[in-house]
């Protein structure tokens, strides 16, 4: 389960790149009751609060510099050193190691697939401060061509470990840091051809955010202009879920976790 005892190879972070800025800190505010939190120092980066508790973040990305999306973030201990070894399992280089401040140092990269990702080395900032309650992270999914192969480059690139879980009707591909058990797994790996609802989209990394009502939130969402992607749907074992795309055009899953979803 997604926890914020950070180790190298954590999910500590996710953020959203979109046009509007303000016009995504007023939707998310309606949608989640997030705070929106903009540092100046930092390029008006936004820190969005759920209770007080840093929970995401957010930039105004014009549709030239990228296609709006949610990004995610794994942690490591030096930047520079894993990012060569992401290059070295034949990842991309998107924006090389930099310091944020006192924050942290960051990278960004793409995986042999296309799939993009973020390197954090925790500065001041060590990531989320709240997870797995309403209005924060649950989950990430990456949708790929390879599942295998995924696997191998992450492994080789982050360190990471992947576990078959078994559900009704098949096994799913979870992932976790190195050395981790079962606990600490925060997401799985998909081939996109066994969800019709990411096929035709390139390779990408997928958040599911935990709300309190998964059908509550969906009409919500459209009601602040989303469109639904994936109508509410329940999975034994796992929770109710349901994909929107907000009305920038960013993805994301919304989920009700089962008490014991794995």
């Amino acid at each position: 389960m997604l926890t914020t005892r950070f180790v190298t190879g954590s999910l500590v972070w996710v953020d959203l790149g979109t046009p509007d800025i303000e016009a995504a800190n007023a939707f998310y505010g309606s949608l989640f009751g997030w705070e929106a939190q903009a540092a100046e120092e930092f390029g008006g980066y936004v820190t969005y609060r759920s209770n007080g508790k840093a929970v995401a973040g957010g930039m105004q990305v014009s549709l030239e510099e990228g296609e709006p999306g949610w990004g995610v973030y794994f942690q490591t201990p030096d930047a520079d050193a894993t990012a060569k070894a992401v290059e070295q399992a034949s990842g991309a280089e998107l924006m090389a190691p930099m310091d944020v401040g006192p924050l942290g140092r960051m990278a960004l990269y793409s995986d042999p697939a296309g799939a993009g990702f973020g390197l954090w080395q925790p500065g001041e900032m060590k990531g989320f401060e709240l997870v797995n309650e309403p209005g924060s992270l649950n989950w990430v999914e990456l949708y790929t061509t390879d599942v295998p192969a995924a696997a191998a480059f992450y492994g080789a690139a982050l360190g990471l470990e992947t576990s078959a879980v078994e559900f009704p009707g098949g096994s799913y591909t979870s992932v976790h840091p190195a050395g981790m058990d079962d606990e600490g797994m925060y997401g799985g790996l998909v081939h996109r051809s066994d969800d019709p609802v990411e096929a035709e989209r390139g390779p990408h990394w997928l958040p599911y955010f935990e709300v309190a009502d998964v059908d509550q939130a969906v009409a919500k969402a459209r009601e602040l202009g989303a469109s639904v992607e994936m109508e509410p749907t329940s999975m034994t074992g796992v929770g109710r879920l349901a994909k929107i795309t907000d009305p920038f055009g960013a993805r994301l899953a919304l989920i009700k976790g089962d008490p014991g979803q794995v």
